[in-house]
């Protein structure tokens, strides 16, 4: 490995704590005793839909596996797709699975937060 991959790994190591720290806390206020249907219902629109922040955190997360499908799609052997194939479908998966399932269980709880 090179210096630069190195300190490639050592910025990408960094950066996935930072991101476990922010998701610790989010995960602390989500265990909060005083959480009621109506705050459960944001939280998990703004995880899907960030109002402050273009995306939100699942097509964040999504954009990024593609990122590095993509990448892989230009070094694998062959281009046979046996590595950024999966990470498509992973980000797929984010994407077309996982984020409107968080809206639908948000509209569940808090039917009317779609409408503010």
């Amino acid at each position: 490995m090179t210096g630069r991959t190195r300190t490639r790994l050592d910025r990408v190591r960094a950066s996935v704590g930072i991101a476990q720290l922010a998701l610790q806390q989010i995960e602390d206020d989500l265990s909060a005793d005083d959480v009621d249907g109506l705050e459960l219902a944001a939280i998990l629109r703004e995880l899907q839909e960030d109002v402050d922040h273009p995306g939100g955190l699942f097509p964040t997360l999504a954009q990024l596996v593609t990122a590095a499908a993509r990448r892989a799609e230009q070094i694998e052997p062959d281009r046979d797709g046996d590595a950024s194939c999966p990470l498509h479908e992973a980000a797929a998966l984010l994407t077309d699975n996982a984020g409107p399932r968080l809206n639908w269980a948000a509209r569940s709880l808090d039917p009317q937060g779609d409408l503010a």
